[in-house]
């Protein structure tokens, strides 16, 4: 009995002929056809080679790719159907899968007994030498490259994997609104929008409903989602709207415990993207996927000064010693490779005036680190300041305290000690494969960029 994608019995029984014919074909992912059968497939057209008297169409799917092998004086109506045929067209095939040891994809190819052309592709507008900017115009036509879709599967597997080992551990996904009636957290770099009779803002991140999820009793918290953020950076790391993976969790002691909730986090994440995609994306992206030993080396801010100082004759103002410059975050990468041979890095001890209102602090410092990945920023974390009394008062030295008074009420009736971080899905991917901002991302949102 041979193998079947009808549904029924083998090829060879002849007691279910007619009961075959009344079934339709069900299509099959090319990456699971096999020999000596018969099968339905359909894909894009990615190559077409017609000589005089055979015709080579190899199409491709999400799964793979298949040669489709037609002979002139067997069948004259579909040779002549493939001379109609072009680049990108999407058809329909079904016929028998043979062995052919010349055919360099996989060794197989089918001989069609139909083809249906489901749609013909105009001539295309992009190709592998244009330009980033031409090729996100016509994004759609781009993501159909082999490598764009490499992405988004190894983009799907950080994904699972850092909610897998949260919800493994009780975490709950929740899920905040992103039209909010109060600037998330600086009233800068918003975006405004007309809201019925008033106005609201797109957050800037799920922060403070994040926290409320804390006073309510959650525990344990994470969301995936939008974030907005109305920046006029042209970077290719920067973006005005990008993906977002957020962590909150209560009953900590110190900032500590959230670095070390987030280093296993990394560390999970990128030994499932090793062993499902490591030697893809080493072929296709020339990069490795290495695995950070543990912990992470740490730094304070100004230690770090020092050192960039002292190796590399980098130098800042005074006035800029409170926070992370761009060159030093650069630099930052260089330094952790050669004294401790590690790909990230923790910052700590930022001075109050660069940090968030929330940010609990000791002695005037926050309690919270940055976390670099080679020589860029991924995420900031600290731990929160849960007093009602202290997280006024730090609101109103900002100037920030009508402006947040419903998120200060969270607070007024209890809340435990919490704290969180957030990392960005799409800078994380463009970090592991080597990538612009742009080519990271399903669609990629900047101050000149609307569309599509």
């Amino acid at each position: 009995m041979t193998e079947s994608f009808f549904g029924g019995k083998g090829l060879n029984d002849s007691n279910n002929q007619k009961e075959r014919m009344l079934v339709i074909m069900k299509r099959v992912e090319i990456s699971k056809v096999k020999p000596d059968i018969k099968c339905r497939v359909q894909g894009f057209v990615e190559n077409i080679r017609v000589k005089k008297n055979i015709a080579f169409i190899v199409i491709k799917d999400i799964t793979g790719k298949i040669q489709i092998t037609i002979y002139k004086p067997d069948n004259v109506e579909l040779y002549e159907k493939v001379e109609a045929l072009s680049l990108q067209s999407f058809i329909t095939v079904e016929g028998a899968v043979k062995e052919n040891k010349h055919v360099k994809l996989g060794g197989m190819e089918i001989i069609p007994d139909t083809i249906v052309i489901e749609s013909i592709a105009a001539p295309l507008p992009i190709d592998n030498n244009s330009s980033i900017d031409l090729k996100l115009d016509y994004r759609w036509l781009d993501l159909r490259a082999d490598h764009n879709q490499i992405i988004f599967k190894v983009q799907t597997c950080m994904v699972h994997a850092m909610r897998e080992y949260l919800t493994n551990r009780n975490f709950i996904e929740i899920h905040t609104p992103k039209i909010i009636g109060t600037a998330s957290e600086s009233g800068s770099d918003v975006f405004e929008l007309k809201y019925f009779d008033t106005k609201a803002y797109l957050a800037q991140s799920p922060q403070f409903y994040k926290q409320m999820a804390m006073a309510s009793g959650f525990e344990n918290i994470f969301e995936v989602g939008p974030v907005f953020r109305a920046e006029k950076s042209y970077t290719s790391k920067h973006a005005t709207e990008f993906t977002g993976f957020d962590v909150e969790t209560t009953n900590i002691d110190s900032f500590k415990d959230i670095m070390k909730l987030e280093e296993n986090l990394i560390i999970t994440m990128l030994r499932k993207i090793k062993s499902k995609f490591g030697d893809k994306i080493y072929d296709v992206f020339g990069l490795e996927v290495k695995i950070p030993e543990k912990p992470f080396p740490s730094i304070k801010l100004a230690d770090l000064y020092c050192e960039l100082e002292n190796r590399y004759g980098y130098r800042v103002s005074e006035d800029e010693k409170g926070d992370l410059t761009t060159e030093a975050e650069r630099l930052s990468f260089r330094f952790v490779q050669e004294k401790y041979n590690h790909e990230f890095l923790f910052i700590t001890d930022y001075d109050a005036d660069n940090r968030a209102f929330y940010h609990m602090r000791k002695d005037n410092v926050p309690q919270g680190y940055d976390l670099i990945w080679r020589g860029v920023e991924i995420t900031t974390g600290a731990q929160r300041e849960h007093r009602y009394d202290i997280l006024k008062k730090q609101a109103m030295e900002k100037g920030l305290d009508a402006d947040v008074q419903f998120y200060l009420e969270f607070f007024r009736y209890g809340c435990p000690p919490h704290g969180g971080f957030g990392i960005g899905i799409d800078r994380i991917t463009m970090l592991l494969l080597g990538l612009h901002i742009k080519e990271s991302m399903f669609i990629f949102r900047g101050p000149n960029r609307l569309r599509p």
